[in-house]
């Protein structure tokens, strides 16, 4: 049947290596090692029809004293015992080795751990038949139901004076409604925090921390868009520092997490989540006529607005009425390209303009 018999060993390894684990040594001239894998029921198929090739094939005389199949494969990459989650796609073991892994229930870990506190947020504005209906989502964070969202969703931005739209009705995912106060609301930072009256405790969603995050990890979107409750997306984190002025948004200089997770008209003051379950972010805009391009404000910027909406009742923004620019060796060469007159510095800031004047800032 097999005229090789080294040939035969390998290919009873090959098949062997389709399931689970073990060792094929070959004991002729040339070393040859194989580890490959085998479940139960076929370690004992291979067992048996080894047996009874070896005994039937005189080609197999060299190994009639015992061929050497480590039939404890010991160094099975899975324990047969748990061969039976593994097989059946059980969602008993996660499978991620530290925090921040992704798992087999990795998202759906981290959804459920905010879902709950995820709300439905409804404003009404306008008097008889011309009123307006803005939607959007928002996040409880602390049992006494205090709620972040965004700014625009309860404010009137097209004012000359912005104030309130009108009444704000928060849905929760277990259908209870509530009436919703606005506490205080930022225009710049497009953050608003309301506040809702319970009887009884309402679930809150933990605050984590946006510094550590880069490009590529994985990131869940939840929220109510089109009024669709419930709606979870997930995706990656594209920029951890999308500058507003990249998008082509004036006034005050804001940085934005950029990701390609799915967000439409309704996810406004939803919660970006990490795979802890933690908020990392705030769901703010998508660009127009663009997939997999949403931004959130960081959660790490979020917290200092809510600091100050405690300690003051509104944003202080110091302001100096200076120009700056970053300087790094590119943007100082090309400045010593248009002056030879530009110093010889490695690194500062360069503030072009100062009312009349201009400054230059060494490190």
């Amino acid at each position: 049947m097999f005229r090789n018999p080294r040939r035969a060993a390998l290919l009873l390894a090959a098949g062997a290596a389709a399931a689970g684990a073990g060792h094929l040594l070959d004991r002729g001239d040339s070393a040859t090692v194989v580890t490959v894998s085998a479940s139960a029921p076929l370690r004992h198929l291979l067992s048996t029809a080894a047996t009874g090739l070896f005994s039937s094939n005189p080609l197999f005389a060299p190994w009639q004293g015992g061929f050497p199949i480590l039939n404890s494969f010991a160094c099975a990459s899975v324990p047969p015992a748990n061969l039976s989650n593994h097989a059946s796609g059980g969602n008993s073991d996660d499978s991620r080795c530290c925090p921040g892994c992704l798992g087999r229930n990795s998202i759906a870990n981290a959804a459920a751990a905010v879902g709950p506190a995820v709300v439905n947020i409804s404003c009404m504005q306008g008097n008889g038949w011309l009123r307006e209906k803005s939607l959007g989502s928002g996040t409880i964070i602390d049992p006494d139901g205090t709620i972040l969202t965004c700014a625009h969703l309860v404010t009137d931005f097209q004012s000359t004076k912005p104030g309130l739209k009108g009444k704000v009705s928060v849905s929760l995912q277990d259908g209870r409604e509530f009436e919703g106060i606005v506490l205080n609301f930022d225009h710049h930072s497009d953050i608003a925090v309301l506040k809702i009256k319970s009887k009884t405790p309402l679930p809150a969603a933990r605050l984590g921390s946006s510094c550590k995050l880069r490009p590529g990890d994985w990131v869940v979107a939840l929220g109510c868009p089109l009024s669709l409750q419930n709606t979870v997306t997930a995706g990656i984190v594209s920029c951890v520092d999308r500058k507003s002025s990249d998008l082509g948004l004036g006034g005050i200089r804001r940085e934005y997490l950029q990701t390609d997770c799915a967000i439409n008209i309704g996810n406004s003051g939803g919660p970006l989540v990490n795979l802890d379950g933690e908020i990392i972010g705030v769901n703010v805009m998508k660009l127009r006529d663009a997939d997999g391009l949403s931004f959130s404000v960081p959660i790490d910027y979020v917290v200092k607005i809510v600091e100050h909406f405690k300690k003051n009742g509104r944003v202080v923004r110091p302001w100096l009425g200076l120009k700056m620019l970053d300087l790094n060796p590119m943007v100082i060469a090309q400045l010593k390209e248009r002056s030879s007159s530009f110093p010889d510095v490695s690194k500062g800031v360069l503030v072009p303009m100062l009312g009349h004047a201009k400054l230059l800032i060494l490190d």
